[in-house]
């Protein structure tokens, strides 16, 4: 493919055209691929073009529900939006398990979010700390009218803080601002603060009469909210008597338990399968942050920072067997909003949040943690009793005979015939031959 110059100011007809002359083979498939996913409201695919850069067509994902999650007494249908076979399906068993068995409670700890100035200064440490323990009041009554509206809303500034990094590298410092951003994930509030302080700091130290020419210069290298929130986190559990369990899959209540209980730990204790366990939580969790239009890379990158916050990765969930009760539990960081940004753009996010009955931030992060929870739940419950393939493969039937080209009646009589067996690439393949 053949470097190109200025493509961005190509229109999007432009942009295909170049793109098809560059592809070898049928091209106009290509084009008609890319049209096709379009979408046929105007004003809905110009607002999808400014989501992005470069946008040349739309990548449509599925979009399901998983029902009767009861949390805190009230029940939800949730939204969720994941390419991945029995994950909602998983996560929608799990509900209406615990649905009958309590339900899941949730509380939110706290939702304090971090930004950084990092910058270097060179001169005596114990200068710059007092320099700044004089003049941080200073410093922050300059940027009430960044933070004005926010603080009208309960929310705002929360502390702020010079951490001496020089151990880690030479020079180096920080200024460590906290923040409440109520229901907006506030990116852009708490990076809009970080540049204007990092500007009146940088000239504080340069205007001030305490420092000497060698040390009044500050050298401010970014300004950058941090997607590392351990203090912006919710947990949520479910429980119930052992005996409440009933039997699961032929087992006995107490082998359920004691099996289930077993497999968690073993993903507190192996990094191996504490990578695969978190991942199937973040299946659920990631898929309500994108049915909701937050950032799901962001938590993503967070919860498993959590996941390793004591030097080893871990499970993320925790099962507790003490007087014959079963509990099981997440504890999670999940730095969401529900105004501003795509959540207030994207037609779809709109309504996900209206299904949900227009949470506020934190009841999403309860929502969130409750699909994690119950995700996590089916999944460890079918690897402990029959096997995590005899659902999965049931479920990706479907997939695999889309990819073999099998008719609508292919499809329904493939249906029947895999109902009682065991669903595999190559038995669907010969099933078709045949």
């Amino acid at each position: 493919m053949q470097t190109v110059s200025g493509f961005s100011k190509l229109n999007k007809e432009e942009k295909i055209q170049w793109l098809s002359s560059q592809v070898e083979g049928e091209t106009k498939t290509l084009v008609d691929n890319l049209k096709n996913f379009w979408h046929q409201d105007n004003s809905i695919q110009a607002r999808f073009d400014e989501f992005s850069e470069n946008t040349i067509s739309n990548f449509d994902l599925p979009f399901g529900i998983a029902p009767n999650f009861e949390i805190n007494g009230k029940t939800y249908a949730v939204p969720m939006v994941i390419e991945e076979s029995s994950v909602v399906a998983a996560a929608s068993l799990g509900a209406k398990f615990w649905l009958e068995r309590g339900g899941f409670k949730a509380r939110v700890i706290s939702t304090t979010k971090v930004g950084q100035v990092h910058f270097k200064w060179q001169g005596p440490k114990e200068k710059l700390q007092k320099f700044f323990n004089d003049q941080k009041d200073v410093l922050l009554n300059n940027l009430t009218h960044l933070t004005v509206n926010m603080e009208k809303r309960g929310g705002g500034i929360t502390a702020l803080e010079l951490v001496d990094m020089t151990d880690k590298i030479e020079n180096y410092w920080q200024l460590k601002l906290s923040a409440q951003t109520c229901d907006a994930m506030g990116a852009n509030f708490i990076n809009s603060i970080l540049e204007e302080m990092a500007q009146l700091f940088k000239s504080m130290v340069l205007y001030s009469n305490e420092f000497q020419a060698s040390e009044k210069e500050v050298l401010i290298i970014m300004c950058i909210l941090s997607n590392y929130t351990p203090d912006c986190v919710v947990e949520c559990s479910v429980s119930c008597p052992i005996s409440d369990l009933g039997e699961v899959n032929g087992f006995s209540p107490e082998l359920f338990a004691e099996k289930f209980a077993t497999a968690v730990e073993i993903a507190v204790v192996d990094p191996n399968r504490a990578v695969t366990h978190n991942k199937g939580i973040m299946n659920g969790i990631d898929s309500v942050v994108l049915a909701t239009g937050n950032d799901f890379r962001a938590i993503e990158a967070c919860a498993h920072a959590y996941a390793a916050r004591d030097g080893q990765y871990r499970s993320l969930t925790k099962v507790s067997l003490s007087d014959d009760t079963f509990t099981f539990s997440i504890k999670i960081p999940l730095a969401v909003g529900t105004v501003g940004g795509l959540t207030s753009l994207h037609p779809l996010a709109k309504t996900s949040l209206a299904v949900l009955g227009n949470p506020s931030a934190q009841e999403l992060m309860m929502i969130m943690a409750a699909v994690g929870l119950a995700q996590n739940f089916g999944a460890v419950k079918s690897l402990v009793t029959t096997g995590i393939q005899k659902g999965h493969m049931k479920l990706h039937l479907l997939n695999i005979m889309g990819q073999l080209g099998a008719t609508l009646q292919q499809v329904e009589d493939g249906k029947q015939y895999f109902a009682d067996k065991v669903v595999s690439y190559t038995a669907v393949r010969n099933f078709l031959n045949q």
